[in-house]
This record gives structure tokens, C-alpha cells and sequence, in this order.
């Protein structure tokens, strides 16, 4: 099984098992050894985990680290634990900065077993980090979070490696915090940067209550287009599949060396090029041939078909697709007559290029 699914399933565990999980030590046993177990360490083994670390400095005797992950002797993660309905407050473990402080760990993790925050020394090296460069939920977790947690996996562990990118999270982490609160409840000085770039007025308290829902409603009208845009695409990108798939059905047996574009096929395809030249760049009008009918599209997509030449059989037609896409035959006698369709292309290619 894969860590990624290993952690998901560790996180629904957690999830059924949380309302029977009161204590401190029942949290350590049902959420946070299984959790260091996951991440490949052997719980039992005192050369790899060692519970309740004896952490004696200076005047300070007998403080104890719930759990140390060792690596040649030396303890390298730290794991300060509370009962899964405690809430994390870094302020209050005094003896965890002290203990990564004069030992070789370059990280400590603080943890209710639900809620995982990693840190290190990115401000001043020996000294650990007043804020985590790493946190997650493990009952609601994120594939990027999995792939970052994966690094400390001890079958790919690397002290360099981790450190590289723990800067780079740290920041990100904080801008996200920063985005999300903007994002719901604007700023007096976010609003105000936001309204000078639309208000040529002097922009007063008055003017900042006003841009205040303005902004939050195009923030959420954003956010609902951007979605849309999204669902859409991956839509298309299915439909697509969709009708190349059933092209193939259609034809089970047609291989490319069965379907030759004529010379009459080409001419009729760069005039209906030149006809759409004024509306759209003609490099993104294309063509596909098929067994029946050769097909003009734009930006080779065959959900963007703008019309069809039949050519090969007893009548030639040219098919301008309309906005239901459905065909509109038109009998042709010579591929001159497909001039006198000029306005039915460009409404079919217009429809497209209103739909983006």
C-alpha cells in the first residue's frame, strides 16, 4: 500500500475513533504511535523511538520529550504530545525549545494527534522556530501535504533536503493565512490599495465601507468563475475524450492509411480558412478527415467544429455547424459556392469564441 493511502486511512481511523480518545496516553496510543509507525520508524525499537526522553538542563531536571526518533545515537525529531482535545499552544512547551536547543534534533513536532505541527531553526540556527513551517490535519489532509510529510519518511529521510524546502513552506504557509483572511474580511489598508486603483476620489472611511462589500463580492464572484472555469474545462477535456473514443467505435477497422485527403478536400478547407481569416488568427482553424466527411475546426478541437465537407459521394455539401451543434447541409456545386455560406461560418466560429 502506498503512504499516501497508509495516511488517509490512518486519518479515518482517527476520525471514528476520536469521541472514545480522552486521555493524553490514550491519544499517544491510538493516534500518535500508529502516525511515527507510518512514517516507517518501529515504535518498539529503542534504537529508533525512544518514549519519555529524560531531558536534564541546567536546574531543570527530570523533563521529559514524550518521543525522540533517533538516527545514530542521536535523537533528530522531537515530538512533544497533548490529548486530542487540547488546543496547541508552542508558548507553553518551554521544555521542548530547551531540549532542540542542546541536543542534535533539527526537528520537533508538536502534536494532539490531529493536528501535526512541525518546526525547526530557520531564524536562528540551534534555536527553535516560535512558528511551524509545517502543520496539517491528518483527518482532513491534502496530496501536497502527504508529499511534504513523505520527507520525513525514514527510508528517505535527509536532514538538507527537508531544510531546503522548510523556508519556502514557512512563508507560504503565512501568505496563505494572510490571503484567506483578506479574502473574508478585507483590511482597512487592503481595501484602501484596492480602491485607488478604481476610485479617483479621496478615499475616506466612508469611501472604505463602501468598497469593503464591493470587494468581498467580487472576491467570491471571482473565486465562483474561476471554479466554473475550471469544472468546464474538465468537462471539455472529458467530452473530448468522450467523442475521440466513439470516432474509433464507429470505425473499429479504420486505420489512417484508409482515409486519403483529396486535392478538392485541401482547397475546400483554404477557402473556408481565408472566409474566417478576418475573425480568427488561421492558424488556429484546422482540419481532420474521417471516412464520411472531412472536418474544419477551430484550434483542433472536435468540440469546435465549424462545418463539414462531403465531397466523395454522388452531391457535395458543405455542413455548417450551428450553435445547437447540429449540421446544416447545404448542397454545393463547385467549391466557389461555399463563398456564398461566408456568413453562416463566421456565425459558427463566432458562437465558439463567445462561449470562451
Amino acid at each position: 500500500m502506498e503512504f499516501k493511502d497508509q495516511i488517509k486511512m490512518l486519518g479515518d481511523r482517527i476520525e471514528k475513533l476520536k469521541s472514545q480518545v480522552l486521555t493524553e496516553e490514550a491519544t499517544k496510543n491510538a493516534f500518535i504511535m500508529p502516525f511515527i509507525k507510518e512514517l516507517g520508524y518501529d515504535v518498539f525499537n529503542p534504537l529508533e523511538v525512544v518514549p519519555e526522553l529524560i531531558a536534564d538542563i541546567g536546574i531543570k531536571k527530570g523533563e521529559k520529550i514524550d518521543y525522540a526518533i533517533m538516527k545514530d545515537g542521536q535523537p533528530v525529531i522531537l515530538i512533544e504530545c497533548k490529548c486530542h482535545i487540547d488546543s496547541l499552544d508552542v508558548n507553553k512547551e518551554s521544555q521542548l525549545f530547551r531540549y532542540f536547543h542542546t541536543t542534535k534534533a533539527k526537528f520537533a513536532i508538536l502534536t494532539n494527534g490531529i493536528v501535526f505541527k512541525f518546526y525547526t531553526d530557520l531564524d536562528t540556527p540551534n534555536r527553535m522556530d516560535m512558528k511551524s513551517f509545517f502543520s496539517f490535519d491528518i483527518t482532513n489532509i491534502k496530496p501536497f501535504q502527504i508529499e511534504e510529510l513523505k520527507k520525513f519518511h525514514k527510508s528517505i529521510f535527509d536532514v538538507d533536503n527537508i531544510t531546503n524546502t522548510a523556508n519556502e513552506l514557512k512563508y507560504t504557509n503565512e501568505l496563505k493565512k494572510i490571503i484567506h483572511s483578506e479574502l473574508t474580511e478585507p483590511s482597512d489598508d487592503f481595501i484602501r490599495y484596492l480602491a485607488k486603483q478604481v476610485y479617483t476620489g479621496q478615499v475616506n472611511a466612508k469611501i472604505i465601507e463602501l468598497f469593503r462589500n464591493l470587494i468581498k463580492a467580487s472576491f467570491q464572484q471571482y473565486l465562483s468563475d474561476n471554479i466554473t472555469d475550471r469544472l468546464k474545462n474538465a468537462l471539455t477535456k472529458e467530452q473530448d475524450i468522450e467523442s475521440e473514443q466513439a470516432e474509433i467505435i464507429s470505425h473499429p477497422t479504420l486505420k489512417d492509411s484508409d482515409i486519403v485527403t483529396t486535392e478538392e478536400e485541401l482547397e475546400g478547407f483554404y477557402i473556408v480558412k481565408a472566409i474566417l481569416r478576418n475573425k480568427v488568427e488561421g492558424a488556429r482553424i484546422h482540419y481532420r478527415d474521417a471516412q464520411s466527411y472531412f472536418a474544419i475546426l477551430l484550434d483542433d478541437n472536435n468540440r469546435k467544429s465549424i462545418c463539414r465537407l462531403y465531397l466523395n459521394g454522388g452531391k457535395k455539401y458543405l455542413a455548417v455547424i450551428d450553435e445547437s451543434k447540429k449540421e446544416i447541409k447545404h448542397e454545393i456545386f463547385s467549391l466557389d459556392d461555399i463563398y456564398n455560406h461566408s456568413e453562416d461560418l463566421e456565425k459558427s466560429l463566432l458562437n465558439y469564441i463567445e462561449q470562451n
